[in-house]
């Protein structure tokens, strides 16, 4: 399975051509051998390609989800994989989403090179969230308590049209409107030219100047030089708090997790103890749990929805206290493509997994306020079982081929 849609670029040293997959950060020109980071401000932007080169080109925007959404209703949380786009301004004169053109047609990055007219979106991405939300939601006859987008792929996707006595898909070459949509004329003294530039960041290590490797979809790079662990910010790279815990023996894989501790507005989770309530599990309190603090628990790493809450809830409950050894692991390591702000963002959902009774906790959810005090990337060892990923002391069962699909993500 293709891990999304296709882009053509140039290799910003040689200029040779390039093909990445959507979700490549790093890349390697096949030509100079010379490998980039790739940067952005805010989201990626794309244009679709078209047929019409000598027309002046009007871009329409659409924003772009890709990820899970996890929907917190009455005793369960459900949850779907999403792959869809929606108009950046609200028009009836150009087509609602891009369809499936983005898998089937190879994009390029919308940059100051990239000719024609761009109109902004006058719809923001939260705005946006919040109509996709409804449109799903549309199908749920329950009340939904929380909802959350995890493991997503933000991004505009400007779609090419031109005006003559009708408006024209540049893509197909063909009137997609019988009126002259003067409306659309109405448009054009708000248009831009194409001022974003795609970054090229040098993968050396900021701290002593080494080559840094990770894969191809990798939000974090590593450093075997001097140890270190860094990911991309939106000026260059920042360095990642991390280590691993012990019990790997020789044929051990890693796979990484964030730990974040966190203090929760909203519900009663200060402690060990308050966990033990909150969860009901078989447990009786001690007086030292009324101090221990705790964590939350989310996979590093791009998985299956069910998968995704079914490790973070095993994990935050058995809250693992073994000293970490603050070390990269050995290979093999699974890549980290899941960011920390996005495993912030889960805890809600997570929460939900395990807090009893439902009907008291889950009305409390769209309420509770997630305050992050520390992050750190563990690495936790795993047996290998045939195709299984075993950690016999947390229970935890990973099927390798749930976390090649996760590049699909």
């Amino acid at each position: 399975m293709r891990a999304g849609f296709q882009i053509e670029h140039q290799c910003p040293q040689c200029g040779a051509p390039a093909i990445l997959d959507e979700t490549d950060r790093l890349f390697t020109c096949a030509y100079c051998r010379v490998k980039s980071y790739l940067l952005t401000g805010d989201v990626f932007r794309y244009v679709l390609p078209h047929k019409a080169p000598d027309r002046e080109l009007l871009y329409f925007p659409y924003w772009r989800f890709k990820g899970a959404i996890y929907s917190c209703v009455p005793h369960e949380v459900k949850h779907r994989f999403v792959d869809t786009s929606i108009q950046g301004i609200q028009s009836r004169h150009f087509p609602p989403s891009v369809g499936l053109r983005t898998q089937a047609m190879k994009l390029k990055f919308a940059t100051t090179e990239t000719a024609g007219r761009f109109l902004p979106p006058s719809i923001s991405l939260q705005e946006a969230s919040r109509a996709l939300t409804q449109r799903f939601n549309g199908g749920i006859s329950h009340p939904v308590f929380h909802q959350a987008f995890i493991g997503e792929t933000l991004s505009l996707i400007y779609a090419p049209f031109y005006l003559e006595e009708y408006l024209f898909d540049a893509v197909l070459n063909r009137p997609i409107s019988k009126t002259s949509p003067q409306t659309v004329r109405d448009l054009l003294p708000a248009t831009e030219e194409a001022h974003w530039r795609v970054a090229f960041a040098p993968t050396l290590c900021p701290r002593c100047g080494w080559d840094l490797e990770g894969e191809r979809n990798a939000i974090a790079l590593t450093c075997r030089n001097c140890c270190s662990l860094w990911t991309s910010d939106r000026s260059g790279f920042a360095q990642l708090e991390f280590g691993f815990l012990p019990g790997g023996g020789d044929t051990a894989s890693y796979l990484p997790f964030w730990r974040i501790e966190a203090d929760v507005d909203g519900i009663p989770l200060a402690s060990y103890a308050d966990l033990v309530r909150a969860a009901n599990l078989p447990k009786i309190p001690r007086e030292e749990w009324e101090h221990q603090r705790i964590h939350f628990w989310s996979p590093a790493f791009k998985i299956q929805p069910h998968k995704f809450l079914r490790l973070a809830r095993a994990l935050t409950l058995a809250q693992p206290d073994d000293p970490i050894t603050p070390q990269i692991p050995k290979e093999p390591r699974q890549p980290i493509t899941l960011p920390a702000s996005e495993a912030i963002e889960a805890v809600p959902s997570i929460l939900a997994t395990f807090l009893n009774p439902p009907q008291v906790f889950y009305p409390k959810l769209n309420e509770t306020t997630i305050r992050p005090n520390s992050m750190l990337l563990v690495y936790i060892p795993f047996r290998q079982q045939g195709n299984e990923l075993l950690h016999d002391a947390y229970k935890l069962t990973v099927n390798r081929n749930a976390l090649r699909f996760g590049t699909d993500l």
